[in-house]
């Protein structure tokens, strides 16, 4: 069996997106027992809860899902730097009545013993964003029974994983919420519009690819799926879900989003992420050249944006989402699917129909 076969098996071709922060076991489970692919985000997990994770999945449900981790390269602020970030934080920590940060021991989860984890917990899939995995990794994943998934923003990086082995490919367009998985080139070159990036990916790799960045409903998911993707990932779509994790000032943000909500920005995390532009993010803006990268600043932010979220401030938080964020819908995510997998029938249906009228004579 191969990742094309998983995905065609599907009984509808949805991929949920790993979001830290909004999804967890409840949402991958739910996703996966409507007949979709449910995706667990064990990104920020500390790797001694990812085999117990990834069990409870499992036990919940014996259909196939997918776990996400970050691969991108270690943390390694020059010197003074994270003093500087400490103190340009402070005035935001003083407006929730918390001092600032001590410097901390560690910025992030320990890669290698989460991607040790991950070998011995063995899912059905394993995708991976921030960086390339190396063939070796790879091809131990693979021997333990996982599909390996990279994400890429652009044609050379898809080319970059299929080198190295992946399965398949997570096209994450420009439109996409949440951090951007850029690690070839600069930003410029990674912003490139989902339909784009699906045929162009298609074009150069002979692996399946998996559509993601600004789907929210079945015509989006028809029009992928025309494209040649063998699977549309929807992410900011769920985030309304009964099952999300989704803290209420985001919930509340969300239904509240004009209609072109969204702006990129580092200032949260050091790494470029799209989400609802608030107070934090505009008056950040100016210094986020200034903020040091991924995850330094992530983890600098961390405790101010835990902090927001239990004080019900959604213009402290980072309110991660994608370009057509104004259609999320609340719902059960069961519900959530299949309405979408209606649409995307009535609308290859209407093309159908339309092509018809085309072809008949005049």
């Amino acid at each position: 069996m191969s990742l094309a076969d998983l995905l065609d098996d599907l009984a509808i071709p949805i991929v949920q997106a790993p979001m830290v922060g909004a999804s967890l076991d409840d949402l991958a489970v739910a996703v996966s027992e409507a007949g979709a692919l449910g995706a667990l985000a064990a990104a920020a997990l500390p790797p001694a809860d990812i085999v117990p994770m990834i069990a409870a999945v499992r036990e919940r449900t014996d259909r196939p899902f997918v776990v996400n981790l970050f691969s991108g390269p270690k943390a390694d602020p020059q010197p003074g730097e994270v003093d500087a970030a400490i103190a340009r934080l402070a005035p935001w920590y003083a407006e929730l009545g918390l001092p600032p940060p001590e410097p901390p021991k560690a910025f992030a989860p320990d890669f290698d013993a989460q991607f040790e984890a991950l070998v011995a917990a063995a899912p059905p899939a394993a995708s991976f964003t921030f960086g390339l995995v190396s063939p070796e990794r790879i091809a131990r994943l693979q021997a333990a029974g996982t599909f390996v998934i990279g994400t890429a923003t652009n044609v050379a990086e898809a080319r970059a994983w299929a080198q190295a082995g992946a399965d398949g490919i997570c096209a994450q367009g420009f439109e996409a919420g949440g951090h951007r998985g850029h690690f070839l080139g600069d930003l410029d070159a990674s912003l490139v519009g989902t339909l784009a990036l699906v045929s162009t990916i298609r074009a150069a790799v002979p692996l399946p690819v998996i559509a993601a960045g600004g789907i929210m409903d079945g015509r989006g998911v028809a029009a992928a799926l025309a494209l040649g993707a063998s699977a549309v990932q929807m992410g900011t779509a769920f985030l309304l879900a009964d099952e999300a994790t989704t803290p209420a000032p985001w919930r509340r943000a969300l239904t509240q989003a004009p209609d072109d909500p969204t702006r990129l920005t580092r200032a949260f995390s050091g790494r470029y992420a799209r989400g609802l532009e608030n107070r934090f993010m505009r008056l950040m803006h100016g210094a986020q050249g200034d903020v040091p990268a991924y995850p330094v600043q992530n983890r600098l932010t961390q405790p101010l944006r835990a902090a927001a979220a239990k004080a019900d401030d959604p213009e402290l938080l980072s309110l991660w989402a994608g370009q057509a964020a104004a259609l999320v819908q609340p719902g059960r995510a069961a519900d959530m699917i299949r309405r979408w997998w209606a649409e995307a029938g009535d609308a290859a249906e209407a093309v159908a129909a339309r092509t018809r009228r085309g072809q008949e004579p005049r």
